[in-house]
């Protein structure tokens, strides 16, 4: 005997509905067979969207940074010469594709064979750094997971994911309160980073993190774009400071920056956490 009930929806055919993927007319008829408790599941569905959307909905009439808008040109490059190499075929091709897509945010394909031989691991920490700062330094809303209003959750948190005690440079003689931190994740592990600000809305940002193979090394300055950094490596740890701004300014930051951590407590100790 057949049933008077039609049958029941699926989710893919719901979720369809409430992502508006259903052509109009197929959309008003599955609206029409649901039965109420479908009906309010699929306009809490709705609802939801409609807060996902509006979360970061300003977004989308941002401008793109020009780092990000560089670097997707270049792997847009890397891709299409990744194809190029596939179609040829061979061990060393493979190699080099490999390497030229690691390498797609930082230089062009005909870079790639220099890079694989220069490159050092504080070079890419360097890197990893101004990517983070161009994603991070624009956003109003959330730059940062923990503000510094609660700095001492903020670098007990960081120091545990990080495995060693942090400490926060102060920055306000040179103008620059410190906004909060993040975690997040890095080439060898995880990494922290603290964003500052100054009275007419500049940011920089400080990118820490254990680089354990390799080798202590002096200032050096990374500069790739609109975002530039001064990163040195100290004691097993990565350190880059960037912002968009003149070198000697940045310098200046940087120094100051680097001679308090110099003067802090060695890793393994009890690092201060006041400060900013």
């Amino acid at each position: 005997m057949n049933s008077s009930h039609p049958p029941l929806p699926d989710d893919s055919d719901l979720h369809a509905m409430v992502d508006c993927r259903l052509p109009p007319e197929d959309a008003e008829r599955l609206r029409a067979s649901l039965a109420p408790a479908a009906q309010e599941e699929a306009n809490a569905w709705a609802q939801q969207r409609a807060l996902l959307q509006t979360l970061h909905g300003d977004w989308l009439e941002r401008p793109l940074p020009e780092v990000l808008r560089q670097a997707a040109g270049r792997l847009q490059d890397t891709h299409a010469a990744r194809r190029r190499w596939a179609t040829w075929g061979g061990m060393a091709a493979g190699w080099l594709l490999a390497f030229g897509l690691g390498w797609g945010l930082h230089g062009s394909w005909s870079d790639g064979a220099t890079l694989a031989a220069t490159a050092s691991p504080p070079l890419l920490f360097a890197q990893q750094a101004t990517v983070a700062h161009a994603v991070y330094q624009p956003e109003q809303r959330h730059p940062v997971e923990v503000a510094a209003a609660q700095q001492e959750h903020l670098v007990q948190w960081l120091s545990k994911r990080l495995a060693r005690p942090l400490a926060v440079p102060h920055l306000q003689q040179q103008g620059f309160e410190l906004v909060g931190g993040r975690l997040l994740p890095g080439g060898s592990g995880a990494r922290a980073q603290f964003m500052y600000q100054n009275a007419a809305g500049t940011r920089i940002t400080l990118y820490l993190g254990a680089l354990d193979d390799a080798q202590a090394e002096a200032f050096q300055f990374y500069d790739k774009g609109a975002v530039s950094s001064f990163y040195w490596v100290e004691r097993g740890f990565g350190y880059a400071l960037s912002g968009e701004m003149p070198r000697p300014a940045l310098q200046a930051l940087a120094t100051a920056v680097y001679r308090q951590l110099s003067a802090a407590p060695p890793m393994g100790a009890h690092a201060p956490a006041k400060g900013s």
